[in-house]
């Protein structure tokens, strides 16, 4: 009961559970399992669309659960959406037009983002939150459930609330994926300074950047804030 359309390009090992609907100028990845009732390259929901070819380019050993919806980029993305390699897309996910997302992402359920939006590798989008367009979040970021994201969240950041805020840093992750602990230490006093410290944020980042040159992951995070495109950082919230 799958419907392929004659755009559609699956590599080896691709499996279309049941159901499942794919559409346009869409590319799958080998080892990629796609399970009932996703939809999977329709139209973006842009009314700029008007039905030009662009692409969804899907990477391999992807999984994507039920009623997920990922959609091809548009003329005023790149014409192309493009996902990573090993990534879990859980029920009623949503990849909008002109996404980069990398690799190694999960989104759980009925997470959601919209076009423009760039996830770095390893990232997590946490169950029921939404991502406004043209937003970053950087890799390793985690997103709590039910948060409504709106400003750019850096690299290994921890970020909740209704409307989110930075809450530190992702720090089970990190030590799930082998940050060792004086690296992550020195992550967190950057982060304490970067974020709490006197002087203005370009200051602070111009800081920090000197104080801790030697650290790869400081470095990701001071490059991610420099190269800010239409919105501010995340950052945390006021203290009352």
């Amino acid at each position: 009961f799958c419907v392929v359309g004659e755009g559609v390009k699956l590599h080896e090992d691709v499996v279309l559970k049941s159901h499942v609907v794919i559409e346009g100028n869409t590319e799958v990845g080998q080892g990629t399992l796609i399970h009932p009732f996703a939809c999977i390259g329709a139209a973006p929901q842009d009314l700029k669309y008007k039905g030009e070819a662009s692409k969804l380019v899907i990477g391999k050993n992807n999984t994507i659960r039920e009623h997920a919806t990922m959609h091809p980029g548009t003329e005023d993305g790149g014409m192309i959406t493009k996902i990573g390699d090993n990534g879990l897309f859980m029920i009623g996910t949503h990849i909008a037009h002109d996404c980069i997302i990398g690799n190694n992402v999960i989104f759980a359920n009925s997470a959601a983002v919209a076009g423009h939006v760039h996830v770095g590798d390893f990232a997590i989008i946490g169950a029921m939150s939404g991502v406004h367009q043209f937003i970053r979040i950087g890799q390793h970021a985690i997103i709590g459930a039910m948060s409504a994201v709106d400003t750019d969240v850096i690299p290994y950041g921890l970020v909740k609330g209704e409307r989110a805020h930075l809450n530190g840093l992702n720090l089970i992750g990190l030590e799930r994926r082998g940050f060792d602990r004086d690296q992550v230490k020195a992550m967190q006093n950057a982060y304490d300074d970067l974020f709490g410290g006197q002087g203005t944020l370009s200051e602070r980042i111009e800081r920090v950047s000197n104080d801790y040159r030697e650290n790869e992951a400081v470095a990701n995070i001071i490059t991610f804030a420099l190269n800010k495109t239409k919105f501010p950082l995340c950052q945390p919230a006021k203290k009352h």
